[in-house]
């Protein structure tokens, strides 16, 4: 489903312990790592393609998190030109999203990598809470610094401390 100015509706998850580490992954068959994510299909909520996209690329269930903050609109990145398929007609030119920040309730062993029908990543592991803006791909670095910098208040309430300030090397 893509909307009239060419985004694809989508749903992004910052996945979050109590000592702040976020969860990151690697995509299969690429060097590239990134927080779970995937499309809202035309008959769902945004919550319910995350909890949705959250079991597939992770296996985790809904009882494994809690819902800690929801970005209030979408926000949106543009695919490279190189990445765009000019054929295909309506034409994807990004993914608007809409973010979703989750505590971890469970434990390192409920993440199952393999549960959804194709793997989506092959590895991952907790990373400082800045670290994934300087491991993503280019085209999505604002996207990610505008979701972290939004959901810090609420991480901080969570975890009763706060979330360092973005490393100079890595602010902008």
């Amino acid at each position: 489903m893509i909307d009239p100015d060419g985004f694809r509706p989508n749903v992004a998850m910052v996945l979050a312990r109590d000592d702040g580490q976020v969860f990151l992954a690697r995509r299969v068959t690429h060097d590239g790592w990134q927080f779970p994510q995937g499309g809202i299909r035309s008959d769902e909520m945004p919550e319910d393609a995350m909890f949705r996209e959250l079991r597939e690329e992770t296996g985790l269930l809904p009882r494994h998190v809690e819902v800690l903050a929801t970005t209030p609109g979408w926000l949106n990145y543009r695919l490279p030109r190189h990445h765009l398929r000019l054929g295909s007609k309506p034409l994807c030119i990004g993914q608007k999203q809409v973010w979703f920040l989750l505590r971890l309730l469970g434990e390192d062993q409920d993440f199952n990598l393999e549960h959804g029908e194709i793997p989506e990543f092959d590895e991952w592991r907790w990373v400082d809470y800045w670290s994934p803006l300087s491991e993503v791909v280019n085209f999505k670095r604002d996207v990610y610094r505008r979701a972290l910098l939004y959901f810090v208040p609420s991480l901080e309430e969570a975890m009763g401390q706060e979330i360092p300030p973005v490393p100079a090397d890595i602010a902008q």
